[in-house]
């Protein structure tokens, strides 16, 4: 899959010490919990953290957002940065709303918003052209851009589906990295075919002869492989959502929005 982003740290942040925090074991439930806290309490170094680790894993979607707005690429990489400078700026965690649910959607409301005010745009020109928050590269990102497909999609559509393929290919460069630590990056490359039911997947029997296994192992390579990017899945998706019960549903959105 195309433009993974950085593989992601194995945990995400840890809660403050001393303060309750439901779920903490999600970024987005961590910046959520910061949002709660009064106006006395300082600033959460975790939480700042889960908010630009999300920043940062997720900021394609919000490029081709603006792009298909119909901003030029340099225009569109400023809002980009000027949007995420805005988003981690010292009281940006308090909007942070339960009700807004998951972060990709607080993200885009947040984006909307942040379009609709011109003195904000004319900012993020001030910010995003002098001081990089995430690193986003723009050449990569154009050229991704141009590959999206030419049907009339909405920009809401296409940010939905980018989100969707940009979490996949997390997920996948994630699971490759693992088999690498284990040295089994070259078993991964074999059966790699097999998690997206390719068509033209060679059959169990001609992988075991090309990696020296059974027949029978190569098919419980496979299954343990599958079980293994489900969970990965499982995994990348809580880091977005406030509570495990919500995984589930944002799995079939997601995949719903990457079928059109």
């Amino acid at each position: 899959m195309e433009g993974a982003p950085p593989d992601p740290p194995a945990r995400p942040p840890a809660a403050p010490a001393g303060r309750a925090v439901r779920f903490a074991t999600t970024r987005w439930s961590v910046v959520l919990a910061a949002g709660h806290r009064g106006p006395s309490d300082a600033p959460d170094g975790a939480a700042r953290d889960a908010l630009a680790w999300l920043c940062s894993a997720y900021w394609y979607p919000l490029y081709a957002y603006a792009r298909s707005r119909g901003l030029a690429p340099p225009e569109a990489q400023d809002l980009t940065q000027g949007f995420l400078a805005h988003l981690l700026e010292r009281d940006a965690l308090r909007v942070a709303d339960p009700g807004r649910g998951r972060f990709r959607t607080f993200l885009l409301s947040s984006l909307r918003n942040f379009l609709a005010n011109e003195r904000d745009r004319a900012a993020a020109r001030k910010r995003g052209g002098g001081v990089s928050v995430v690193s986003i590269d723009v050449e990569a990102a154009e050229g991704r851009f141009c590959r999206e497909p030419a049907h009339a999609d909405t920009p809401e559509r296409l940010y939905e589906r980018r989100w969707a393929l940009t979490l996949l290919d997390a997920v996948l460069a994630d699971l490759k990295a693992r088999h690498d630590r284990e040295g089994k990056a070259a078993l991964f490359d074999r059966l790699k075919p097999y998690l997206a039911g390719d068509a033209d997947a060679p059959t169990h029997a001609q992988t075991a002869a090309v990696v020296g296994m059974s027949e029978g192992a190569v098919q419980v390579a496979v299954s343990r492989l599958r079980k293994r990017y489900r969970a990965l899945l499982r995994e990348h998706i809580g880091q977005t959502v406030e509570r495990p019960e919500d995984v589930d549903e944002e799995i079939r959105d997601l995949f719903k929005a990457v079928r059109g």
